[in-house]
């Protein structure tokens, strides 16, 4: 299942699309506690940004009327998982399921938090 299929396209990286009630508060929630960066928005008023830290990036889009998913939107891998539990419990973010620690049926270690993002 490794197969290489070479059509000459390369791929680089896939962004998170977060969908959010109120930009300037998940913007500001990213920036001034996590310390993402606001590289890039757009429109008037601003419906779209880009926040970059260390290799993640986030794309948020404004969505005044959107529900929350019932599953996981997205993935973001860090170099410690109890530092950010509680950072979020700190900020008041909603956390969905704590820190979980164990290993996957692939035998693969794995850490994870499942919070409500900021905005939502």
């Amino acid at each position: 299942m490794n197969d290489t299929v070479d059509h000459g396209v390369r791929f680089g990286r896939i962004a998170a699309m977060l969908p959010v009630r109120d930009l300037e508060r998940a913007c500001a929630f990213y920036a001034r506690v996590l310390g993402f960066t606001k590289t890039f928005e757009n429109g008037n008023p601003v419906g779209f940004m880009i926040l970059k830290r260390d290799q993640a990036e986030l794309h948020l889009t404004l969505q005044p009327n959107h529900s929350a998913a019932p599953f996981n939107v997205a993935h973001m891998m860090v170099s410690d998982v109890d530092a950010l539990h509680s950072i979020c419990q700190r900020h008041g973010l909603r956390i969905i399921k704590g820190v979980q620690k164990g290993r996957s049926e692939q035998g693969l270690w794995f850490e994870s938090l499942c919070v409500r993002g900021p905005g939502r």
